[in-house]
């Protein structure tokens, strides 16, 4: 289930905590994040990265046309996948980029932390959410050590994905994403 909950920058209890994805929209497009639930369409779990682009043509053609985006990809990763831990670690600092960071989840999960104005926001993003984290906004991403999720990713860039990172421990200091088992 998607979930919010939002903490101040120095830590401490939430002051949100929420799976409604109408409140989920709202909190994040009061800092420019764009959120979105789409129907999820029937694919195989083996699904080929051109069967999900295929079957999402119409969203992302949308999608394409409001944000310029030149480059589409699927990424897949799975508890078994021999680089999990390494692809974990990169996601886990604090980082910005030059172009929005733009995902669907077809299936699966992976948390977006997002740092804006004094405030981190866990967003648990799971199939059928579509989060668009702008150009600038500090944020990390934490998939889990057991890893499970299909996404589509677009890019402005057809090099694909480019972070700095800021340097600040802040995504050290707050919860990170342990699934419930399946």
């Amino acid at each position: 289930m998607t979930e919010l909950t939002r903490f101040d920058e120095g830590g401490g209890a939430p002051d949100l905590h929420t799976s409604d994805p109408d409140a989920i929209a709202a909190a994040m497009r009061l800092i420019g994040v764009r959120f979105e639930r789409w129907p999820l369409r029937a694919l195989s779990d083996d699904a080929s990265g051109d069967e999900v682009i295929a079957a999402y043509a119409a969203d992302i053609a949308r999608l394409k046309a409001v944000g310029g985006y030149r480059s589409v990809d699927v990424v897949r990763m799975m508890p078994d996948h021999p680089d999990r831990a390494a692809a974990r670690t990169k996601f886990l600092e604090e980082h910005r980029h030059n172009e929005d960071e733009v995902r669907f989840f077809v299936a699966g999960e992976g948390l977006f932390t997002l740092h804006s104005g004094g405030k981190v926001h866990a967003l648990l993003c799971t199939a059928g959410d579509l989060i668009s984290v702008p150009a600038g906004m500090p944020h990390w991403f934490d998939m889990g050590p057991s890893p499970r999720f299909t996404a589509i990713r677009l890019f402005v860039n057809p090099d694909g994905w480019i972070a700095h990172f800021t340097g600040d421990d802040i995504a050290a200091r707050f919860p990170r994403h342990e699934p419930v088992a399946a």
